[in-house]
């Protein structure tokens, strides 16, 4: 099994035209998620990559019955653009574009958790069930299936951490990248209850960041919910307070934020904390011996 995504997930793109769309349309494809059209206003009846486009998200749904969509449309369209996914009942919606106001996504991942839409972004690389279903814009080569859930508020170490995992000979049951913004729509607890509760994974791998309280409260949740073992690793440890490092909601606040903070409660919940992405593999391999 996965989480959120696998086989039967049939995907819709928005923005499929935009330079992003189409070129990871192609990439998703030939990973061989099943993607079966795109959706721009007025530029419904075109093809992109063989892939027809609609005008509608809820003309494109009629047509082909997806159940999923990502999201490629610039920021100020972004949102209305999760309005339309969720409208349409979609199961997921995965949502790349940043730059969205805090406040619009506030309010659009409440609404979208109220219509039991699994909503993941913004500002996010998406998520990959690996030899299953590939939605978003991470790298397909690096994925091998296996029994190792990865949840990320990092897009590019999550690509490493993956790669080290794989080289290592620890394939992955799902991988997600929530996305760095101080609202996602889908959160470290949301991600790690369903981990707990798939079958295929035996272990997971947790990377945080500084800004925020969600590791605090994974650390939490894994100590009093979870009975699979949980490693964990905090970027950021170097970042000055008050400075926004790259993500929206990386950001130090007090002392809540720091790198410092987070791991000291994941250590305290006995979760294992690598010093660097390159100890990952080790401490997972430790984990699944003694579980």
């Amino acid at each position: 099994m996965s989480i959120i995504v696998d086989e039967s997930t049939t995907v819709l793109v928005q923005g499929i035209t935009g330079r992003d769309g189409s070129f990871h349309a192609r990439q998703m494809l030939d990973y061989g998620t099943k993607v079966l059209g795109g959706v721009t206003p007025g530029k419904g009846g075109e093809q992109v990559e063989g892939l027809p486009v609609f005008n509608t998200l809820a003309q494109a749904v009629e047509v082909t019955g997806a159940n999923c969509s990502v999201i490629y449309v610039p920021a100020r369209f972004a949102v209305d653009a999760v309005y339309e996914a969720v409208f349409a009942d979609l199961k997921v919606v995965v949502c790349i574009t940043e730059g969205i106001p805090v406040m619009d996504m506030l309010i659009a991942s409440n609404y979208a958790r109220a219509r039991g839409t699994i909503l993941i972004g913004p500002n996010c690389p998406g998520i990959t069930s690996p030899g299953k279903c590939k939605v978003g814009i991470m790298p397909g080569h690096i994925f091998a299936p296996g029994p190792i859930g990865v949840v990320s508020r990092s897009g590019t170490l999550t690509y490493e951490v993956v790669n080290n995992l794989t080289e290592a000979g620890l394939g992955q049951s799902t991988c997600i990248g929530i996305g760095g913004d101080p609202i996602a729509g889908t959160n470290l607890l949301d991600v790690l209850s369903l981990f707990e509760a798939d079958p295929q994974t035996k272990a997971v791998v947790l990377i945080g960041e500084i800004g925020g309280s969600d590791e605090q409260l994974a650390a939490q949740f894994v100590a009093s919910k979870m009975t699979k073992p949980v490693v964990a690793f905090v970027a950021g440890q170097t970042a000055p307070p008050g400075k926004r490092m790259g993500h929206a909601g990386a950001i130090i606040s007090g002392t809540e934020g720091t790198a410092q903070e987070k791991i000291k409660a994941l250590q305290e919940a006995s979760i294992p904390v690598a010093s660097s992405p390159a100890e990952i593999p080790q401490l997972v391999r430790q984990a699944l011996s003694a579980s």
